[in-house]
């Protein structure tokens, strides 16, 4: 489940001051193990400083370009951010887990319009995804609402261009910027208005297949919020939090006592016993099991498990539908256990 390959860096491309694009050598005989959909992720694992550190980065790069690269913004007092933007160099080699996750554009070759929220960093999934709607059916479209501070801190700045240049008359871009006053653009952050003025004024007369929103869980949440007041089908919103608010965990308060867990992971089965306060990936992880992780704050679908016995709460959840949560499944770094004994199994999902 949690299978990661050396990969050899292609290429590192400067995007802004701040943020990298690196590109990964795929070897003959994983071209197809690495194979992936548009807007799927990568877990990159090295070890820095002494400790080993995982972290979930989109990828930018679309399938029919046979390349593997994604977009890194470094973060203030980041570790693994700052270290691929200021360490990282062609030649290194980083321990790369296969392609997830579920924000995911699948292509059937029909016509398609759609339209994308994007901000900072949460443009690299779009990138994906915009460049195969666009080759994928030469009467699709795409509408990308772009957020960022000021233009030199604009990742892919000239990838969009380069898209506008080639699909002009298909592929629209509606800028903002908090801090810049720039011509076309609009000033200030993705709100409601922002909403309002691209779906229901400039693009009236479209009629959206999907919206993609990807970025703060803040702009997220306004975004859906307007979109569903316009009155845009829910099954039509497709999001992925690149950062998530922290939640208090009130679950654990009322827990006492501890739990039998078994946990079935890549045919294997392992028995620990843990204190429900804590969390069952933080229990599992502490008894060296190589279960699947990337994030460890909810934001990734890398921990997901089935329940097979027992039940387990979520400290928070913005990634399974109610249906998958009724069918077993968990995050278990946000899962508490509730009963005795628990089994959770990681190869069923």
């Amino acid at each position: 489940m949690s299978e990661f390959h050396a990969l050899k860096i292609s290429a590192v491309d400067s995007l802004t001051p701040n943020a990298v694009a690196l590109t990964f050598e795929i070897p003959e005989n994983l071209k197809e193990t690495f194979s992936f959909v548009p807007g799927q992720y990568i877990t990159l694992k090295h070890t820095i400083n002494g400790e080993e550190v995982r972290r979930a980065y989109s990828i930018s790069s679309a399938p029919s370009s046979e390349k593997l690269t994604v977009g890194i913004k470094k973060m203030p007092n980041g570790t693994f951010s700052v270290f691929a933007n200021e360490q990282l160099q062609t030649g290194d080699t980083l321990e790369v887990m296969l392609p997830e996750g579920r924000f995911v554009f699948n292509n059937d070759s029909t016509p398609k319009n759609i339209a994308a929220f994007a901000a900072g960093s949460g443009i690299t999934p779009i990138m994906s995804i915009a460049q195969t709607v666009l080759e994928s059916n030469p009467e699709s479209t795409f509408v990308l609402v772009f957020g960022n501070q000021t233009p030199s801190e604009t990742m892919y700045l000239k990838e969009i261009q380069d898209l506008h240049d080639k699909y002009t008359n298909r592929f629209f871009v509606q800028r903002l910027y908090s801090r810049s006053q720039e011509e076309g653009a609009l000033f200030g952050r993705i709100e409601t208005s922002t909403v309002n003025y691209v779906v229901k004024n400039k693009f009236k007369d479209t009629s959206f297949d999907a919206f993609y929103l990807c970025g703060p869980e803040e702009m997220i949440e306004t975004v859906k919020d307007s979109l569903k007041k316009i009155g845009v089908e829910e099954q039509k919103i497709l999001f992925e939090l690149f950062t998530s608010s922290s939640e208090e965990d009130t679950i654990a308060d009322d827990l006492e006592g501890k739990t039998k867990v078994e946990v079935i992971v890549d045919d294997e089965a392992f028995s620990l016993v843990m204190d429900k306060k804590q969390l069952v990936l933080d229990a599992v992880l502490k008894e060296d099991i190589n279960a699947p992780y990337s994030c460890q704050g909810g934001v990734c679908s890398s921990c997901i498990a089935r329940i097979k016995e027992g039940k387990a709460e979520m400290v928070k959840n913005q990634i399974l539908t109610d249906g998958e949560i009724a069918e077993g499944l968990i995050l278990t770094c946000q899962a508490h256990p509730l009963t005795p004994t628990l089994t959770v199994d990681y190869d069923d999902v």
